[in-house]
């Protein structure tokens, strides 16, 4: 995609990314367990870097000033620009990088690892100098360390990706080749779930019962497989099903809520043939598959009137062999 490039202009450059979402294997992948994540490029950061005397500064919605005064939750972002300077040979000087992001925090999106790389993308076009995939994961990866402790990388590889992702940790990454055209709606439940809580939340309940639930993350694993053989064969009715067995399985792990319950309850009313929660859990957002792109935009506008606090509507594309 063009857009993902990054453009520069007289001193002033341009990286983009998008986000990305996980449809399913989350919890589960923690504990070895495949994860499928895809692509989400109707949320994204725009990194705009400009010459500009004096130290690095940072504008963003929630911090203007310079990066060494950059509050805590800017630290994995600062740390991240600091790496890739020191990999482009540039001092950590005369900068301005205004960060502009439409991808809300905390809903399991990957606004941290949208935001770094679209920061690196900008800094290396600043700098006329080219990247390898490589590298741009390698740097990235430094801000994910900070936000998530030991990030697993699915949420850089999928953002720079514009294929679904299959992830399993300690295995080599695979893309997912689709044999249709997926509608998908996410919607917002409004409030913020906290990802490092919900998952030492599933931890603690290992170590507690760790029969019990090793049976259930075992099943959203085979859920999992189940869902890249509808992506790639199969077809979207299976993948309804799959994706409403792996809510049963979380919402048994306690990382459901009622806000996401409500309106993965309602999605599946209105027709999507199956709803689950995305990401982390307890807050966030909620995947719902429908039918095919009119029920999309339909469901997309029930949704929003039934109090989602925000709805995006997208297809999941099938790229056609060239």
């Amino acid at each position: 995609m063009s857009a993902e490039k990054a453009t520069t202009t007289e001193q002033t450059a341009i990286g983009i990314a998008h986000s990305k979402l996980i449809l399913i294997g989350e919890h589960a992948v923690v504990h070895g367990q495949p994860a499928i994540a895809i692509p989400f490029p109707l949320v994204g950061v725009e990194s705009i870097v400009e010459h500009q005397p004096g130290p690095v500064i940072i504008d963003s919605t929630f911090y203007h000033g310079p990066m060494d005064l950059a509050p805590e939750s800017l630290q994995g972002i600062a740390n991240c620009i600091r790496g890739t300077l020191e990999h482009l040979a540039m001092p950590e000087a005369d900068l301005l990088i205004r960060i502009k992001s439409s991808v809300p925090p905390g809903k399991g999106l990957g606004s941290s690892a949208s935001v770094a790389i679209s920061v690196i993308r900008s800094l290396f076009a600043y700098a006329s100098v080219t990247y390898s995939d490589e590298q741009l994961l390698q740097l990235a990866n430094i801000a994910e360390t900070f936000a998530h402790g030991a990030p697993s990388g699915i949420d850089t590889i999928t953002i720079t990706s514009e294929s679904p992702v299959w992830y399993e940790k300690d295995h080599p990454i695979d893309f997912i080749h689709l044999n249709d055209d997926f509608h998908f709606v996410v919607a917002d439940s409004g409030s913020i779930g906290d990802t490092k809580m919900a998952v030492e939340s599933v931890a603690h309940l290992l170590r507690g019962a760790p029969r019990r639930i090793q049976r259930k993350l075992d099943r959203i694993g085979e859920l999992t497989h189940q869902a890249k053989d509808a992506l790639e064969k199969k077809g979207k009715h299976l993948l309804g099903h799959m994706l409403n067995e792996a809510q049963k399985e979380l919402e048994a792990l306690g990382v459901s809520n009622t806000g996401l319950n409500k309106l993965i309850a309602y999605a599946r009313e209105e027709g999507a043939l199956g709803a689950k929660l995305t990401g982390g859990g307890n807050g966030g957002c909620i995947i719902a598959l429908a039918q095919n792109e009119v029920h999309s935009r339909l469901l997309a506008e029930k949704l929003r009137k039934f109090g989602a606090h925000a709805v995006w509507p997208f297809v999941l594309k099938r790229h056609h062999k060239k």
